[in-house]
């Protein structure tokens, strides 16, 4: 039964209101913010300088040179705040994401290689705009773009995958190209470290979100 006052279930006397969890974002979008976490404290902790260098994407002596760092570079971060907006921005957007994709094998797998394929494709279009430019680009940013594209989407297609002109889909993308447009035009609003944002990676990951989604959906059952 439920009191037709509140919509609230009838309880026996002394039994508390169940509450309602603290943190509802399912696992998978959890499990990713909680792995760049990890990332970075091996990073600052455990890696060697030589062995972050080694790991450090560089479109030096050309874009692929060192094809392993479009995906490893994803997990390196130039300092904790550089880390902390990454793992926000991914887990606010891995959130419907993983919810559309699934919560099991099949989903978390799904959501984790889109967002992996969306981050080396974000690089890989830094490093085509910079070829042989003696730049080093670390951060998740690629592919947490990728990861808002996909919640775009996902929001827009009400339950589905909605159309790339869908309302929500055009004003999503609209609002993320005039976003990063600006900062490309003011030349980047500085990281820790005198870094700069990779605004090239961020319209690159954001194109490849758009353009991935339906194949990893399938992969993920969907």
């Amino acid at each position: 039964m439920r009191d037709s006052r509140t919509g609230e279930p009838d309880l026996p006397p002394g039994v508390p209101p169940e509450r309602e969890p603290a943190i509802t974002a399912p696992a998978p979008a959890l499990w990713l913010a909680g792995l760049l976490v990890a990332a970075y404290l091996f990073q600052t902790l455990a890696a060697s300088p030589g062995l972050v260098d080694a790991l450090v994407y560089s479109p030096d002596p050309g874009p692929l040179s060192r094809p392993l760092t479009l995906f490893t570079a994803i997990w390196l971060h130039g300092g904790w705040g550089h880390l902390a907006m990454n793992a926000a921005f991914a887990l606010a957007f891995a959130t419907p994401l993983a919810r559309f994709l699934g919560g099991g094998v099949r989903g978390s797998l799904a959501l984790f290689l889109f967002f992996l394929a969306c981050g080396a494709v974000g690089n890989l279009g830094f490093g085509l705009l910079h070829s042989g430019q003696p730049y080093a680009l670390v951060g998740a940013s690629g592919g947490v773009s990728g990861l808002a594209a996909g919640a775009a989407r996902v929001v827009g297609g009400d339950g589905g995958i909605g159309g790339l002109r869908s309302p929500f889909v055009v004003s999503m993308g609209a609002a993320w190209i005039l976003t990063n447009l600006v900062v490309a035009l003011t030349g980047g609003s500085l990281l820790e470290g005198g870094a700069q944002i990779a605004w090239e990676a961020h319209l690159a990951g954001f194109a490849a979100g758009l353009a991935l989604l339906r194949p990893f959906a399938a992969l993920a059952g969907r």
